[in-house]
This record gives C-alpha cells, sequence and structure tokens, in this order.
C-alpha cells in the first residue's frame, strides 16, 4: 500500500500513483501501455513478405511483455503493471491499430514522450523491451525471414535504436 509523506495512507478508495505514472499525462500514459501490445500484434501479422504466425508467435510475444516485469527499470516494471491490470478493452483495440505507418508513428510519438518525461536509463530501457517484444515473435519458427527484418530494421529506427 503507498503512504502519503506523513505516512498516512491515502484517501479511501484512491490510490497514489507510482511516481514513475506520476510524470506522465493520461494520454502519454495510454500511448507507453498500448505500445507493447500493437507492437506484438504487427510483428505476428502476416505482411508483404511475413508469412502468417501462429499460436506459439503470440505467447512468445506475451511472454516477451511479461519479462518486462524483471527489468531494472521502473517505467517497464510500472508499464506491465499496468498491462496486465487493465481491463478495458485494449487488446480489441490492437486489431485495428497494426497499419505500420501508425505503428512507426505511434512509436516516434512514444519516443518523444520519453525524451521530455523519463529518467535516459528508462527511455533507453523501455525502448529496448518494446523491440525485444517484436524479435521473440518474428524468431518464432523458421526464423526472421528478410521481410522480417526489415520490420524489426524500422520499428528498431521508429524507437531511435539505430
Amino acid at each position: 500500500m503507498s503512504h502519503s509523506v506523513a505516512g498516512e495512507p491515502p484517501a479511501a478508495g484512491r490510490r497514489a500513483a507510482p511516481p514513475t505514472i506520476a510524470v506522465y499525462s493520461p494520454a502519454e500514459w495510454d500511448l507507453l501501455t498500448d505500445l507493447p501490445g500493437r507492437v506484438l500484434v504487427a510483428a505476428a501479422s502476416a505482411g508483404p513478405g511475413r508469412p502468417p504466425r501462429g499460436v506459439a508467435a503470440g505467447l512468445a510475444g506475451l511472454d516477451a511483455v511479461a519479462a518486462g516485469r524483471g527489468f531494472d527499470s521502473d517505467l517497464v516494471r510500472a508499464v506491465v503493471s499496468a498491462i496486465y491490470a487493465r481491463h478495458d478493452g485494449a487488446a480489441e483495440r490492437h486489431d485495428r491499430l497494426t497499419d505500420m505507418v501508425d505503428l512507426l508513428a505511434a512509436c516516434r510519438a512514444t519516443v518523444r514522450v520519453l525524451r521530455r518525461r523519463a529518467d535516459p536509463a528508462d527511455s533507453a530501457a523501455y525502448r529496448q523491451w518494446v523491440e525485444s517484444v517484436a524479435a521473440r515473435v518474428c524468431r518464432v519458427g523458421d526464423g526472421a525471414s528478410p521481410a522480417d527484418r526489415r520490420f524489426l530494421d524500422r520499428l528498431g529506427g521508429a524507437l531511435d535504436l539505430r
């Protein structure tokens, strides 16, 4: 349970936001918490030169998202907690958000938010974690195809990792 500065519990029915979350607006936080799922769905979707993925790829992506709980980054751990605590239909929204242009734009917007608000180490950890979700999905089966490698390169560029 979170406590106030004076050591008193927060007001009944309210939870104090962890400091990591408090620096982001609701729209920024939604962007940060939606992006890993969007990347997972895009990586698992068939595309030009990319084969359709099966259940194993989706499970690998979910495992990669969950692996964020073990990161040495307060931001990544807070995002993973928010993803697993969410019950607002976010999973259904990902079905219409797999367009590559939109996904790359969301990645760039996320990078801008992280530059303004996040500790540089948290920013790097978040961006690497999101890329690792896609990489794990793309490696399922026969490994990453040339089209998968192009997808990962474009994603890494949009996340400012290249």
